[in-house]
C-alpha cells in the first residue's frame, strides 16, 4: 500500500485542479474578438465583463483582424460586404456564420444613377457626363455603381497591368466629384467639386446630400444610396437602369446599380466554434450588442435588432448573392475573366458513369465536367464554374429559389416533340409501386420496407413523405418505414439497409447509399430494382418505368420481369390496389419533367448548344449503358425549350407542395436557406 506525505498530497490535489480546469476550458474555450479601435476595444471589454468567455483582441485594422482569425489568434468580426469578400478569398478562406437583422426601415443601400427628370439620357450614354459622387470607396457612391458599370462593360478597364481603376474613371467621365480621392493624383475626378475634395464639410458635396447638391447645380448625374434623396425632391428626379430605361425613384429596388449586403460576423469554417460564437452572443442582450457609447457601429451596427444563424454551407458567394460577388470581383481588377465568352458548355454531370456517357457523346461544344450530387451542381452553376445540369422538379425548384433558371424540357410523348404548341411541355405522375399479391396497400404501408429513388428526390421522397406524413408531428420516411434505401441518406441509418452499392465484388460496398448512378438503387430504375431484387415493399417512382423495365423492355437484369406482376397503391384508393396502367386515377401527384437548369446569363448559350446536340447525337443523347437514366432520363423523345418562367413551368400547385414541405428551416434543404434570407431585414 502506498502512503503519500502532506506535500505529496497537496501536489497531486493541485495536479487534480488543474487537469479540471484544462478539461473545463476544452469543453468551454473562450472566444476571441477582433476589434479595430480603442472604442471597440472599450465596448468589447464592458460586454466582456458581463459573459467572462469572451476576449478582446486589439489589432490596427480589418485587413489585421482576417489575418489573426485565420491564424487562430482571433476567432471572430463583424464586418461589411467588402470584408466578406475579401475574407472569402484563398489568401484567408472566412466564412460569414452570423448576420445582422435590422429594424425596420433601415435595409441596406440600394445605390442608385440619380439623373434630372428633364433629361433623356440612359445609361449606354453616360459616357463624357459629369459625375457627382458621395464619398471615394463608400458603397452607395462609389464600390457598388463603378463596379457595376465595369462588370457591364460601360466603363471599359483592362485591370490593374493596363491602369488604374480611377484612371479608368476618369477617362470614362468629362468631370467628377469624387470627395476623397488624390487630388494631386486625379485632378478630374476633384474637377466638379466645391471644396477640398474631401470627405468631410470642407467639400460642399461630399455625402449623398453634397452629391445631390452637385446633380443639382453642375451634374449629369450622382451615384448615391436610395434612401438618401431628399423626399420633397424625388418628382424631379428619375434612375437609370442597367437594361437602358429609366424610372421612378420609388422603383429602386428593381431599377439600381448594386445593392449592398448587410453585414455579417466570420470566422474559420469550424461548426463548432460557430456555434460556442452564436451561443456565447445569444446571451447577450440586443441593448448591450447594438449600441455604441462613445462612438458608432461599434463591434456590429446600431441600427441592428437581432442575429440570424447562418447556414453551415454558407461561404462568401452565397451570403453575398452572385451580382455583389461579381462586381466585387470587376472592382478589384479582373473584369474581363468574371465574364467567361467561350461557346462551350460545362456540363454538370453527377457521378463517374454520368460524366463517362457525357465523354462519349464527344460532342464538340460540351465539355463534361463531374459533381458528387445535384446539390453540388446548383452552387456551381451559380458561381459560373459551370453552366447547366439536368435535374427532377424538385431541385428545379431548389436552382429556382437560388435564382437559376429551367430553360429545356425533357419530352417523354413522340408525337409532342413535333407538335407546333410551342407551350407544350411534358409531366409524369409519382406512383407507389408494389407486388401483385403482396398485400400491401396504402392504408397498411406504415413499418413496411421502402425504396426511394434518393432523398430528398422529388417523386422519390419529397412526395410521399408530404403525404405520408401530412398532420403528423416529427414525421419522416425514416420513422414512418421500417428500413429502405433513399441513396442520399446517411449511412448507416435505416434508409440505406436495402442500398446495395455499385454491385461489384471488390469495392461495391463503398458506393453503397451514394446519390449517384455508382449506387445500383439510385434514381428510378434503381428504385424499382430495389423493389425487384432489394426486398423493398414499395417504389416510388414515376409512372413510365414499369412498362418501361418489364415485358422484354429494359436492360438484362430486367429480361424476366412482366409487367402484370406489379400494381399501384395511392390514397384515392387506400385500401385496394390498382393496374399498373391506371396510374391517372391511382397517383400520388402529376409532377412536371425534369429540365436542364442553367444562370440566366448563360441561358442563351446553353439552349443553342443543347439543340445542336439533339441533331448531332439524336437518340444518343437519351440513352444510357444498363439503362441508368444518365444525363437525361432514357425514356426522353426530345427536348424541348421552356419559354415561360420557371416557377409557371413547375405548376403553382406542384410549388405549394414542396414549399410546404419546407414548413419548418430543418425540413427545407440548407442550400435553399441559404439562397432564401431575406437580406436580413426584419419584417414587421
Amino acid at each position: 500500500m502506498c502512503r503519500f506525505g502532506p506535500s505529496m498530497k497537496f501536489l497531486l490535489t493541485t495536479l487534480l485542479g488543474c487537469l479540471v480546469l484544462a478539461l473545463a476550458s476544452a469543453t468551454d474555450p473562450k472566444i476571441k474578438w477582433c476589434v479595430k479601435s480603442q472604442s471597440e476595444l472599450n465596448k468589447c471589454n464592458k460586454l466582456s465583463s458581463k459573459e467572462p468567455k469572451l476576449v478582446c483582441l486589439l489589432q490596427p485594422s480589418v485587413t489585421d483582424c482576417l489575418r489573426s482569425i485565420k491564424d487562430g489568434l482571433a476567432d471572430a468580426i463583424t464586418v461589411d460586404g467588402e470584408n466578406v469578400y475579401k475574407g472569402g478569398l484563398k489568401n484567408y478562406e472566412l466564412h460569414p456564420i452570423i448576420a445582422e437583422k435590422y429594424k425596420k426601415g433601415q435595409e441596406p443601400c440600394y445605390a442608385v444613377a440619380v439623373v434630372k427628370k428633364d433629361t433623356h439620357f440612359t445609361i449606354k450614354d453616360l459616357k463624357g457626363k459629369k459625375s457627382c459622387h458621395s464619398c471615394y470607396k463608400m458603397s452607395g457612391g462609389w464600390n457598388l455603381p463603378i463596379g457595376r458599370l465595369i462588370r457591364e462593360n460601360k466603363i471599359i478597364w483592362e485591370g490593374v497591368d493596363d491602369k488604374s481603376l480611377e484612371k479608368a474613371v476618369s477617362e470614362f467621365f468629362s468631370a467628377s466629384c469624387v470627395p476623397g480621392i488624390s487630388k494631386a493624383s486625379y485632378p478630374k475626378l476633384c474637377k466638379a467639386c466645391k471644396g477640398d475634395c474631401s470627405c468631410t464639410p470642407n467639400e460642399n458635396y461630399y455625402d449623398d446630400e453634397g452629391a445631390i447638391r452637385c446633380l443639382k447645380n453642375d451634374g449629369d448625374v450622382a451615384f448615391v444610396c436610395h434612401n438618401k434623396i431628399p423626399v420633397d425632391e424625388k418628382p424631379n428626379y428619375e434612375l437609370l437602369c442597367v437594361d437602358d430605361t429609366r424610372k421612378s425613384v420609388a422603383d429602386y429596388k428593381s431599377c439600381h446599380l448594386g445593392k449592398e449586403p448587410g453585414h455579417a460576423v466570420i470566422s474559420r469554417k469550424d461548426p463548432d466554434l460557430s456555434n460556442g460564437i452564436f451561443s456565447l452572443l445569444s446571451k447577450l442582450t440586443p441593448s448591450d450588442l447594438f449600441s455604441s457609447e462613445g462612438g458608432k457601429d461599434l463591434m456590429f451596427s446600431d441600427s441592428a435588432s437581432g442575429l440570424i444563424r447562418l447556414p453551415e454551407i454558407t461561404d462568401s458567394f452565397l451570403f453575398l448573392k452572385k451580382e455583389y460577388y461579381d462586381i466585387m470581383f470587376a472592382l478589384k481588377g479582373d473584369p474581363l475573366s468574371a465574364k467567361d465568352s467561350s461557346r462551350r458548355v460545362k456540363w454538370c454531370n453527377v457521378g463517374h458513369d454520368e460524366k463517362a456517357k457525357c465523354d462519349n457523346l464527344q460532342l464538340s461544344d460540351v465539355e463534361c465536367l463531374m459533381a458528387s450530387s445535384v446539390d453540388e451542381c446548383i452552387p456551381k452553376v451559380m458561381r459560373g464554374e459551370m453552366d447547366a445540369f439536368a435535374c427532377d422538379g424538385g431541385y428545379l425548384l431548389n436552382g429556382h429559389l437560388c435564382d437559376l433558371v429551367a430553360v429545356m424540357a425533357e419530352q417523354y410523348d413522340n408525337d409532342l416533340c413535333y407538335s407546333a404548341d410551342t407551350n407544350i411541355t411534358s409531366s409524369y405522375y409519382v406512383v407507389a409501386v408494389v407486388k401483385k399479391g403482396s398485400g400491401v396497400t396504402w392504408s397498411n404501408l406504415r413499418n413496411k420496407k421502402s425504396c426511394h429513388t434518393g432523398l430528398n428526390r422529388n417523386a422519390g421522397w419529397k412526395i410521399p413523405n408530404g403525404l405520408l406524413c401530412s398532420g403528423m408531428p416529427d414525421c419522416t420516411l425514416f420513422k414512418y418505414f421500417s428500413e429502405g434505401c433513399a441513396p442520399g441518406a446517411q449511412l448507416g441509418s435505416n434508409m440505406c439497409k436495402l442500398c446495395k452499392g455499385s454491385g461489384k465484388s471488390v469495392g461495391g460496398e463503398e458506393s453503397k447509399c451514394k446519390a449517384s448512378a455508382e449506387e445500383m438503387f439510385y434514381g428510378y430504375d434503381g428504385a424499382f430494382r430495389c423493389l425487384v431484387e432489394g426486398g423493398g415493399d414499395v417504389a416510388f417512382i414515376k409512372h413510365s418505368i414499369v412498362p418501361s423495365y418489364t415485358d422484354g423492355n429494359g436492360p438484362d437484369w430486367t429480361k424476366d420481369l412482366k409487367s402484370k406482376d406489379f400494381q399501384l397503391i395511392c390514397p384515392k384508393f387506400s385500401n385496394e390496389a390498382k393496374e399498373i396502367d391506371q396510374f391517372k386515377e391511382c397517383n400520388l401527384s402529376p409532377v412536371p419533367a425534369h429540365a436542364v437548369m442553367t444562370h440566366p446569363d448563360v441561358r442563351k448559350n446553353v439552349v443553342s448548344v443543347l439543340k445542336e446536340a439533339q441533331n448531332t447525337a439524336g437518340r444518343r443523347l437519351f440513352e444510357s449503358p444498363g439503362g441508368r437514366n444518365l444525363m437525361f432520363s432514357d425514356s426522353t423523345k426530345c427536348l424541348q425549350e421552356i419559354k415561360g418562367t420557371t416557377k409557371e413551368f413547375l405548376s403553382e400547385k406542384f410549388v405549394d407542395i414542396i414549399l410546404n414541405s419546407f414548413k419548418t428551416d430543418n425540413n427545407s434543404p440548407e442550400l435553399v436557406r441559404a439562397c432564401t434570407l431575406n437580406n436580413y431585414v426584419e419584417e414587421v
